[in-house]
C-alpha cells in the first residue's frame, strides 16, 4: 500500500495572483488590521481592501478578528456583514453578492488537498455566496460550492455540495431541512 510522501509536494503551479512584495505588505497589514481584535473600524478595513485589489460595495461591516488569504481575490457586494473571526482563505476568487451575511467564525475555504494523490497535490476552486446568503456561526464552506440566492447553513455545518436557493442547510455535510420562508416579505417590501 502507498503511503503519503510530503518530500515530492510541490505547487510550482500555483500563483497568489500578486508579486512577493505585495503579499508581505498585505500579510502586515492583515495582522495589523484585521486579524487584530483591537481594531473595530469597519471603514478603514474596507479602503485597506480596496486598496489592495478588492471590489467591495457600499455597506460592508467588517469586524474585528476577520483573516483573508488575498483581497485581489476578493469581491464584495452592498450591505454585506462580515462578523468576528470571520477566516476567507481565499487562494482563488470568492464572490459574497449583495446582503449576504457571515457570521461569527465562518470559513470559506477555496483551497484543499487531492487525497488521492501520495503527492497531496494542492486544489483550488473558487466560492461564490449570492445575494441575500447567510453562513452560520463556525459554519465552513468548501471548495467550489455556490450558495444560492438567500440560502442559510446553520452553525457549525459543512457546504461540501451547491446550497438550493431560499433553502436551510444544516450539519457535516449539510442537508436540506426545509425551506427559508422569506420570499413573501421580499416581494412585500417592493
Amino acid at each position: 500500500m502507498a503511503e503519503v510522501d510530503l518530500s515530492r509536494y510541490n505547487n510550482d503551479w500555483y500563483s497568489p495572483g500578486a508579486p512577493r512584495w505585495k503579499q508581505l505588505v498585505w500579510f502586515l497589514t492583515n495582522a495589523l488590521f484585521f486579524i487584530n481584535p483591537l481594531n473595530p473600524l469597519s471603514g478603514l478595513k474596507v479602503a485597506l481592501l480596496r486598496l489592495f485589489g478588492a471590489q467591495i460595495g457600499e455597506g460592508v461591516m467588517i469586524k474585528p478578528g476577520v483573516n483573508i488569504k488575498y483581497p485581489w481575490f476578493l469581491t464584495i457586494g452592498n450591505h454585506v456583514w462580515i462578523g468576528e473571526n470571520v477566516w476567507i482563505d481565499n487562494l482563488t476568487h470568492v464572490t459574497i453578492d449583495d446582503h449576504a451575511c457571515l457570521s461569527q467564525g465562518a470559513m470559506l475555504l477555496t483551497g484543499s488537498h487531492d487525497y488521492k494523490q501520495i503527492t497531496f497535490d494542492l486544489k483550488v476552486s473558487g466560492i461564490t455566496l449570492r445575494r441575500g446568503v447567510w453562513i452560520g456561526a463556525k459554519a465552513l464552506v468548501c471548495p467550489g460550492v455556490t450558495a444560492e440566492t438567500h440560502s442559510v447553513l446553520a452553525a457549525s455545518s459543512v457546504a461540501t455540495t451547491d446550497l438550493a436557493p431560499y433553502m436551510v442547510y444544516q450539519g457535516n455535510p449539510a442537508v436540506a431541512k426545509r425551506p427559508r420562508d422569506v420570499q413573501s416579505q421580499i416581494l412585500e417590501r417592493r
